[in-house]
């Protein structure tokens, strides 16, 4: 009844159809993912991942999302890594739900040792339907290009020694508090690791700005596909 009375059109509704199904959402769930603009924002932003990501994982652009939401956390609008961090910790059943069915919590601060010297990944988890370790990256202000060579690099390490003989190559994301699409098309371009780059969101989006943008974004690809007949 809930997809029935908030869905405005069937592309929306077949989309929260078989969202539900394939993630069990609860009924509490399902109307978050409403309050969330899901749909409008899978279709207007899509997951924003390397070349090689996209060739060693066609399918995980189905998976991961472009933004994730974080509102269960109430964070200040000013906040520090630590605080983020903590926070998906304390609050980790929600995190994964957001992130999606699949996704297993393996570690915090997940060590990584390399030529001696020690390293610590934010956290680690496993997705069962990709076979693979997924190390995401922590950062509380505007993603900078040279966050992908930090990445790149904890991504081998998990590669050499951690990844079981029978596992894919493991996916690397980058979740910031802000993102240029430009400078992350660029940064991404020639990258050679699976990587992705997100944006947290620590407030439910405007759903109607969304839903303008879904019909503007709609309307200029009947126009193109007008034209090219």
């Amino acid at each position: 009844m809930i997809i029935l009375s908030q869905s405005k059109h069937p592309e929306e509704r077949g989309f929260y159809l078989r969202m539900a199904v394939q993630e069990q959402w609860s009924k509490r769930e399902l109307e978050r993912q409403f309050k969330s603009a899901l749909f409008e924002r899978s279709a207007t932003d899509p997951a924003k991942a390397s070349a090689a990501l996209q060739q060693s994982h066609p399918e995980a652009l189905e998976i991961f999302r472009d933004s994730y939401m974080v509102e269960f956390l109430d964070l200040p609008s000013v906040h520090s890594e630590t605080d983020l961090h903590h926070g998906l910790l304390s609050r980790l059943k929600e995190f994964l739900i957001e992130l999606g069915r699949d996704f297993c919590f393996v570690g915090s601060e997940y060590p990584l040792q390399v030529g001696g010297r020690d390293f610590a990944l934010d956290l680690l988890f496993f997705h069962r339907g990709l076979n693979c370790l997924v190390a995401i990256e922590l950062k509380v202000g505007r993603f900078e290009p040279e966050y992908l060579g930090k990445l790149d690099f904890y991504l081998e390490a998990l590669d050499r020694n951690v990844r079981k003989p029978h596992e894919n190559p493991a996916i690397g994301v980058l979740l910031c508090a802000s993102k240029e699409d430009e400078v992350v098309e660029y940064a991404l371009n020639r990258s050679l690791s699976p990587a992705l780059i997100a944006q947290y969101q620590t407030c439910l989006p405007d759903k109607q700005l969304l839903q303008a943008k879904l019909h503007e974004f709609y309307a200029l690809d009947t126009a193109h596909i007008e034209n090219t007949d």
